[in-house]
């Protein structure tokens, strides 16, 4: 292990500290964590506050290998994080493949690499109150419902993010006052990628609109939702003990149950048949066999292949998923 280097009590690295003390104190009062670090600012600032908050810092660098030079800037990452006193750093190199597009493959090689490692620690990741407010921005333009507006939890089990309440901002500027030089990814310039535009030119934007205060409003209605959210979860999971019959849906048990808990308990249970959900489109068109009942046919669904389709039928009473197989499943 190298020894911890003297930090400056700059005020950016105070507040970046303030963050992540609370976060132990709430989540894990050990201090034994695992660091994803990509060398950028944010991963940078929070490795050097939980080294000076006194934690255990495994840091990990995943490199994806997606851009020439990748291996250079894992492994001086990696050199930082010894610097700044971490007991262990090490690279882990990655394949991105698989469907969902290169951002959905890169997520999970990459919390798959630091699954690899953690053990029975958590994962502390660096994202921060802008990254929250992006991706609640994100959800409400999918329009897929509160579920993606509720954003990013501090703690996920097994992935932590003490940074939400901490702006960008302070995170360069901890940084700036320790003298680390951070790595700017160049796909977070990159216009083709919906974030960086969100980032770059609609959240400036709203900010000038409204007169400053949007990031912060936009993570605190995700606070507000995720409470909401939970409250809901667990009464609909309640209702989904006495509707579940085998592997299907007793509908007497849901018929007279509010719109907004029945779902919950549908969205769960195709959930646990395998389906993926892709949008609420999908999960109101199940529902609607049950609160809008008309006789009307049953509803595919996604997580089909070449020969298979799903469909979730009404029938003797319960919902049902149906895979249709063969000539059927191609008509």
């Amino acid at each position: 292990m190298t020894g911890a280097r003297p930090m400056p009590e700059g005020p950016h690295l105070l507040t970046v500290r303030r963050a992540v003390r609370a976060w132990f104190g709430e989540h894990c009062p050990e201090r034994a964590v695992v660091v994803g670090l990509s060398g950028g600012a944010d991963s940078l600032a929070l490795t050097a506050a939980c080294v000076a908050e006194g934690a255990q810092v495994h840091a990990v660098v995943v490199d994806h290998a997606l851009q020439a030079g990748s291996a250079e800037v894992a492994h001086r990452a990696a050199e930082q994080a010894r610097d700044l006193g971490c007991s262990r750093a090490e690279v882990r190199t990655v394949s991105v493949t698989g469907a969902g597009g290169p951002e959905a493959a890169a997520r999970r090689a990459r919390y798959a690499a630091l699954d690899a490692v953690r053990g029975d620690r958590p994962i502390l990741l660096g994202h921060t109150l802008d990254d929250q407010a992006e991706t609640v921005l994100l959800g409400l333009a999918r329009g897929s419902g509160s579920r993606s507006l509720r954003g990013m939890a501090a703690w996920d089990p097994p992935r932590g993010r003490p940074l939400l309440t901490v702006r960008r901002e302070s995170t360069v500027g901890a940084c700036a006052e320790l003298g680390l030089a951070a790595w700017d990814d160049p796909h977070n310039l990159d216009p083709s990628f919906v974030r960086v535009r969100l980032r770059g030119e609609v959240l400036p934007l709203l900010e000038d609109v409204l007169h400053g205060g949007v990031a912060g409003a936009l993570a605190r209605t995700a606070d507000q939702l995720r409470e909401d959210g939970a409250v809901l979860d667990a009464l609909a999971a309640d209702i989904a003990v006495s509707a579940r019959v085998g592997d299907a849906l007793e509908v007497s048990a849901l018929v007279e149950v509010p719109g907004a808990l029945r779902r919950r308990v549908i969205r769960e249970w195709l959930a646990d048949c395998g389906v993926p959900l892709r949008n609420e489109a999908q999960v109101r068109a199940v529902d609607d066999l049950v609160g809008a009942w008309r006789g009307q046919g049953g509803v595919a669904v996604a997580g089909g292949g070449p020969v298979e389709r799903l469909v979730v039928e009404r029938r003797r009473g319960k919902l049902d998923l149906v895979r249709w197989t063969g000539r059927a499943a191609s008509e």
